[in-house]
């Protein structure tokens, strides 16, 4: 399972990286990750024609599409689109941070999981 991360570097330009969830146990049929420590979870709901200017993320969190597409640029140019059910690490919390827009006008739910 692959996790987009939104980092930024010495510089302050953000990046996107993948990181792949390790699987550590096996229980009734399911793969599971090591046990994550959270601080606490939010529901969004975004506008269907959103689009955020550059912008450094408030903290370190998960960010799970539930239903729309996102998408998102980083400081070096890269844009992904972050389809439903998956999953962005972002952790730009300084610097240019990062660009988001909405990518069929459709009004979007997602979760964040905020880890600091």
């Amino acid at each position: 399972m692959r996790i987009h991360n939104i980092y930024a570097d010495a510089d302050g330009i953000s990046h996107f990286r993948d990181i792949e969830v390790e699987w550590v146990e096996q229980i009734r049929s399911s793969d599971r990750s090591a046990v994550l420590p959270v601080t606490s979870l939010q529901f969004r709901r975004t506008e269907a024609d959103f689009a955020l200017g550059w912008h450094a993320a408030p903290r370190r969190q998960y960010m799970i599409n539930l239903d729309a597409a996102a998408e998102i640029t980083v400081g070096d140019g890269e844009t992904r689109v972050i389809e439903a059910g998956e999953v962005v690490l972002v952790e730009d919390t300084a610097g240019k941070g990062h660009v988001s827009r909405s990518v069929a006008n459709t009004l979007r739910h997602s979760i964040l999981v905020h880890i600091d």
